[in-house]
């Protein structure tokens, strides 16, 4: 626990009866971001603490993702905040190239217009006029949610100094020889017109067709097996395994390619499994990365019969048809022909569609710009085996390495407008210049630059440090970088996370981007099942805080996040939280109306009673867990505790245990009042991070403080007393039973019942006001008989029950229930002692078995307990 550093103001005790998230919010956050709360300062002389958002697209809107994934970054930022570190969340959004792209080119065929009518130049400020007016619509949602980032700093992915970086870099891997230019296989969109990237594409059980074709004739034919016929016009060979007996005999030589007037040759290449299918493979190194593999080791040709829009290219009856068009020509073609072996509908098999436009990707063969990744993935690996970058959880480091040690060279260019420009020009007699942002592009006739932009993943991978003003050593970069942790989802890690290591230890000589990666699951429904449009289980958390509040839905997230698992969320548990947020308003405004207060000194210790000291031991108790819990980035426990501590411990015992201290006024309630407010304050600071609306609210009422965003984090003072909270054990426990015993008698929570406590010589002696208090037990009066007595932690609890129930109708209700205790026992000791059943039956059922009898003779014991207490008739 911690001495509140600011400036107070005389707290005041009025809150209104009820919390309203919707009144609260909204001015809340911009009083914070007009104090500048959430300002980092390049001068500061703190420690700094830095985290990057990762950047939502321009085009997008708060999704369940991005909640929780903000939700736990706040956390952790506003914790170190507190903490006193100089804490910036860099905030920004990714330019989204296809994606935005996409957008302004549905609204230009609304206006029955295409880019192409604009020109590039006109299209490019349409795009920058869109994002002006309606992009970046989640940034207004990212403070409903209370992100607490510097928005002074916020950048965008094609702002100028972002771009200055972006062609720094390229200009320098360029000339370090680890940027060319190739023709490879990649992802290509017939309907985007562009390559994307692995990310970009979305695959998904599609039902086809599997056609057996047989090439050549007689004893020199095979039986290749495809999903995709009309590639066979682009076929260069078949390939067989090297040991395959079956085709020895083919390997060099040339067989007849059905429907055409080529022949082609039959090549041994050890990818072929032998055992799947013929153990033969129809081989097109121009549409299918496999083939072009093989391709290359064979020397074969690159023969593509699809343009970009995959349509056949290819001389012949097929020429000028839609790839599907001429699948069902080709196949119908082969029947006719006799080729066809075998043919199989539907077959259902997986295919890739572009995420953006769902049209099925076609594997091409296309000239593009290329990272050569090897060095910089061996580096990326290399700090992580190194222990300069730690992965959390640890578990997550074997995907990271099977990704980064097997990385194939990266396409980099995609066919669009919008984006940055690849910075290369082209010169008449082949010439080829690549400019750095302060070389000025050759001029002249004939000299025009490269039509392509770069990956987005490109600039986004730049992001931890062209964000601080890199290539520039500005203050920002030299104060902030590297980053001191990386908040995002495993599903990215490959794609974002490769790419950021790569870039940053490549830009940053050596330095990596950040310190650590806790790696975060995906947010499911309530059944654990993906949220999809197509499910139609959706959820705009927006509609949740409208309902619930922005802080429930906070909790609920947190709650939730165990680290790399996915979290599954319903509205059920947004509600839940929503009545804890309730209840830490209505219990705090109980207290501050019944005598909490953080003014003065904390009282000695020897003037407090247990129930006070317990209360601190087990706040320090807490404080030290939520620490070690936020170290270890466990959300989902840290937010338990502290549910637990304030709901369970705070308001169901303490507050409840020391109300008849409060009402006794004098010297034990100012103690107890003042330690009250102690517990408060601290609790409310450890809230803060992951519910900080409500816990903003009720601190500054309590302490008269600015604001608990920069208010100092609570320290473990270490203050414990074993003792005190062994003898609050023992009170909880007397509750507890007699609770209970009052529950099985059917008797109501507000009914009195007259009872004689015998708590002499014992602990609990001291707690005998509050005991009867809670447990609405009054005392035994000239009338009182004791017909009911519980004998409990030492202690003896008598009594009387007379008058209070049905003795007959409850020994009848007892007894029936009891019979039907001793029949299930007596069934599963029949068969626990019956051999032939044990020695058929599965481990599982005994076990089930076993336990049902534990639970009779436990159940036995109970009611014949009950039976005893009853009031003799």
């Amino acid at each position: 626990m911690t001495e509140n550093t600011q400036q107070q103001t005389a707290p005041t005790t009025e809150l209104p009866t009820q919390y309203a998230p919707a009144e609260v919010e909204g001015p809340l956050y911009e009083r914070w971001v007009e104090r500048g709360y959430f300002e980092a300062d390049a001068k500061s002389e703190k420690p700094p603490y830095t985290i990057v958002i990762p950047p939502p697209n321009v085009t997008g809107s708060l999704h369940l993702g991005h909640a929780f994934e903000h939700t736990l970054i706040d956390a952790l930022t506003r914790r170190k905040r507190m903490q006193g570190f100089e804490t910036l969340w860099q905030p920004g959004m990714d330019h989204a190239g296809i994606a935005t792209q996409n957008v302004v080119e549905r609204e230009l065929a609304k206006e029955g217009k295409s880019r192409h009518d604009l020109g590039r130049e006109a299209f490019v400020e349409r795009v920058w006029q869109w994002k002006a007016e309606s992009g970046g619509q989640i940034s207004g949602q990212m403070k409903r949610l209370g992100d607490g980032v510097d928005w002074s700093r916020e950048r965008f992915t094609m702002d100028e100094g972002l771009s200055q970086a972006v062609q720094t870099i390229f200009k320098k891997l360029y000339d370090d020889e680890l940027i060319y230019r190739a023709e490879r296989i990649i992802n290509w969109c017939p309907r985007c017109l562009t390559a994307i990237s692995d990310i970009e594409v979305e695959y998904q059980d599609d039902d086809g067709e599997l056609v057996s074709i047989r090439y050549g004739e007689g004893d020199d034919s095979l039986v290749v097996a495809t999903t995709r016929a009309e590639t066979m016009l682009g076929d260069t060979a078949v390939a067989v395994h090297p040991d395959d007996e079956r085709y020895k005999h083919l390997v060099g030589k040339q067989i007849k390619l059905p429907l055409t007037d080529r022949t082609i040759p039959v090549v041994a290449d050890t990818h072929v499994d032998p055992e799947f299918g013929t153990g033969a493979v129809k081989v097109t190194p121009a549409h299918d990365p496999n083939d072009f593999e093989i391709g290359q080791r064979h020397n074969l040709p690159n023969l593509a019969v699809m343009d970009e829009r995959a349509i056949i290219t290819a001389h012949g009856p097929f020429q000028g048809l839609d790839r599907l068009e001429a699948r069902s020509a080709i196949v119908a073609a082969l029947r006719a022909d006799g080729r066809i072996v075998a043919e199989k509908r539907p077959y259902t098999h997986s295919v890739g569609h572009c995420s953006r436009c769902k049209t099925t990707i076609e594997p091409r063969l296309s000239l593009q710009w290329w990272v050569k990744v090897g060095p910089l993935a061996q580096a990326a690996g290399d700090a992580v085996r190194d222990g300069k970058v730690k992965i959390h959880p640890q578990e997550m480091e074997k995907r990271y390495f099977d990704w980064v040690d097997n990385l194939h060279d990266w396409c980099i260019s995609r066919q669009l407008w919008w984006g940055h420009r690849i910075p290369v020009w082209y010169g008449p007699n082949g010439e080829i210049v690549c400019v750095g942002p302060d070389e000025q592009p050759p001029t002249g006739e004939g000299w025009h630059q490269d039509t392509d932009v770069l990956d987005t993943w490109f600039s986004s991978g730049l992001w931890p440090f062209s964000t601080l003003g890199w290539p520039e050593r500005t203050e920002s970069l030299a104060k902030f970088y590297p980053n001191s942790v990386l908040v995002t989802g495993y599903d990215i890690l490959f794609f974002w996370v490769a790419r950021m290591m790569m870039f940053g230890l490549y830009a940053m000589d050596g330095t990596p981007p950040f310190h650590t990666i806790a790696l975060h699951g995906m947010v499911r429904d309530q059944n654990g099942k993906k949220m999809s449009k197509s499910f139609g289980n959706v959820v705009n958390p927006l509609d949740w805080m409208d309902t619930y509040g922005s802080d429930a839905v906070r909790f609920t997230l947190a709650r939730g996040a165990n680290p790399g698992v996915d979290v599954p969320i319903g509205e059920d548990w947004v509600q839940a939280s929503s009545k804890f947020a309730n209840k830490i308003w209505n219990a705090t405004r109980f207290a501050l109306m019944n005598g909490a207060t953080v003014e003065g000194p904390l009282p000695d210790a020897s003037e407090m009673s247990a129930t006070d000291r317990w209360i601190l031991s087990r706040l320090n108790e807490t404080v030290a867990d939520v620490d070690a819990l936020y170290d270890d980035y466990q959300f989902s426990k840290l937010s338990d505790a502290l549910y637990h501590f304030a709901w369970d411990e705070v308001f169901d015992w303490y507050v409840e245990l020391s109300k008849t201290t409060f009402f006794a006024g004098g010297e034990g309630a100012r103690v107890s009042g003042r330690v009250l407010g102690e517990v408060l304050d601290v609790m409310l600071r450890l809230l803060h991070p992951v519910v900080p609306f409500v816990t903003e609210t009720l601190w500054t009422t309590l302490t008269g403080g600015e604001s608990v965003v920069i208010a100092d984090w609570p320290k473990d003072s270490g203050f414990r007393d074993a003792a005190a909270e062994q003898e609050i054990a023992l009170v909880q426990r007397v509750i507890t039973e007699v609770r209970r015993f009052r529950k099985e008698q059917g008797l109501q929570d507000a009914q009195k019942v007259p009872a004689r406590l015998t708590l002499d010589g014992t602990p609990l002696a001291a707690h005998e006001s509050a005991i009867r208090q809670i447990l609405r037990l009054q005392p035994e009066g000239e009338e009182f008989s004791a017909t009911a007595s519980l004998p409990v932690a030492g202690a003896t609890v008598a009594l009387d029950l007379s008058g209070t129930i049905d003795v007959a109708a409850e020994r009848k209700r007892l007894a029936k229930d009891l019979a039907a205790a001793e029949k299930e026992k007596a069934q599963a000791n029949g068969k626990l002692g019956n051999e032939a059943f044990l020695a058929k039956a599965p481990d599982n059922v005994v076990d089930k078995i076993r336990t049902r009898l534990a639970k009779a003779d436990e159940d036995i014991a109970r009611i014949q307990t009950q039976l005893a207490s009853l009031p003799q008739s």
